[in-house]
């Protein structure tokens, strides 16, 4: 079985998000050191149950998750699971990407329209 292990919301001003979401839940955000306009955003102690996600630019997201949340579920092969995606019925929304340092990603559309991501775990990935 495979877990959801991160989120990610889309905004236009990072600051005004960070502030909203640092002032009602004590959600910290810190902009990654990335190719991309990215926050990382930390939900709460490690050792508590829960995700952490992030905050991206509106610009640089999907125009279907414009005002919407995207999760991404962890798996161990990327490859194997997009096959499997295609193969009951899903559509793939973004080809497995390296994200340099991380992993491997992707995103599909099931079979409801809902867009979600994936994500294998490679420090190795360039």
């Amino acid at each position: 079985m495979n877990k959801v292990i991160h989120f990610e919301l889309s905004t236009e001003d990072p600051e005004s998000i960070t502030k909203f979401y640092s002032n009602v839940f004590g959600w910290k955000a810190s902009k990654w050191d990335g190719p991309m306009d990215y926050w990382l955003v930390s939900t709460g102690p490690e050792d508590e149950a829960g995700i952490d996600g992030a905050f991206m630019l509106r610009s640089e997201t999907d125009k279907r998750l414009e005002k919407s949340a995207l999760i991404t579920i962890g798996v161990s092969s990327v490859d194997e699971s997009l096959e499997k995606i295609k193969s009951n019925g899903g559509k793939i929304i973004m080809p497995k990407t390296a994200i340099p340092g991380m992993g491997y990603s992707a995103s599909f559309e099931d079979s409801e329209g809902n867009i979600v991501a994936i994500m294998q775990n490679d420090p190795s990935a360039k």
